[in-house]
């Protein structure tokens, strides 16, 4: 079957049904700040994972089974990589002492703000590396580089204080000390402010922003087909936020997570960097079948995973 051809339509569509889930997600579900339960926040996790493979299973259909195993495929990578993002955006919750019926809304916004970034990020790298094909090549070594980087990296620290972005907003703008329930913006002695939140938020943008540099050239070693890689992020991304409130408190338990995920982006970037592109392949490029990839790429998670949850076990006996 030829595949139908991925036309403005498409992406047209696709974003009109993403604005509408978030729409309902705020408008509907989420009107009103509350605490997410554990039992809905699995819920809406399934939902989403649902939605994905459901989307993956219609490409097969007409688009063909190479790309609904690079979408899958950078769908599991982008949603394994936002596991180290929910770990410092827990920390700087925690950090700023975000009440539990504001989290949602902060990461609503947050995620609404990662949309727009990373599909500015997306379409700005699907135009340089089909301008300079060679582009790929940096990528995978950054990506390499950012792995071994990953790796040898001590525990996560949240420092706000040293925020470039941060301090240069605190000059330019008044903040208040205190919480004006779920507002970004207040008054503060009859001046416009800003509140706590808004902070914390700005932070959020700022940490995804650090992310996708990472997560986007990723997914690009999958394919450089713009519409996957977007798509495979949104999936991700719209997840994000039941999967915070999900395992937000179990996150102590992966002590090995981290090291699954260095080992996840290294071979990412080996892969980047062995792939002959568009050239005929030389003695040191191989091509590794997408099919391969998701398939290392979940083992490596599934093995860091069952190491941390083992460790975890032992150590409490």
């Amino acid at each position: 079957m030829t595949p139908v051809e991925i036309t403005p339509w498409h992406w047209i569509g696709f974003i009109a049904c993403v604005l509408v889930f978030i729409a309902l997600d705020l408008g509907a579900f989420h009107r009103r700040a509350r605490a997410v339960k554990f039992r809905e926040a699995a819920a809406w996790s399934v939902l989403w994972v649902a939605l994905a493979m459901a989307f993956a299973l219609s490409m097969v259909f007409w688009r063909g089974r190479s790309d609904a195993e690079a979408f899958t495929t950078g769908y599991v990578i982008e949603l394994s990589l936002s596991l180290d993002n929910i770990l410092v955006i827990a920390l700087l919750f925690a950090w700023f002492r975000v009440p539990l019926e504001f989290q949602h809304r902060l990461l609503f916004w947050g995620i609404l703000g990662a949309l727009m970034m990373r599909g500015a990020m997306i379409a700005a790298g699907a135009a340089l590396i089909h301008q300079f094909d060679w582009v790929l090549y940096i990528f995978g070594a950054f990506l390499v580089f950012a792995g071994v980087k990953m790796f040898l990296s001590k525990q996560e620290m949240v420092r706000p204080e040293k925020n470039l972005v941060l301090r240069l907003v605190r000059k330019i703008f008044p903040v208040a000390q205190n919480l004006d329930g779920q507002k970004f913006f207040t008054r503060l002695n009859g001046r416009f402010a800003l509140t706590p939140l808004a902070l914390v938020l700005l932070l959020v943008e700022t940490t995804d922003l650090i992310f996708a540099v990472d997560s986007v050239p990723a997914v690009f070693s999958v394919t450089r087909k713009a519409f996957i890689v977007f798509t495979s992020n949104v999936f991700a991304i719209l997840g994000l936020r039941s999967m915070y409130f999900l395992l937000v408190g179990a996150l102590g338990y992966f002590r090995y997570l981290k090291i699954g995920l260095s080992v996840v982006l290294a071979f990412i970037g080996a892969k980047m960097l062995l792939d002959p592109h568009d050239h005929p392949p030389r003695w040191f490029q191989t091509e590794i079948p997408t099919s391969v990839s998701l398939l290392v790429v979940a083992a490596i998670l599934l093995i860091s995973i069952v190491l941390s949850i083992t460790a975890a076990r032992g150590k409490k006996n």
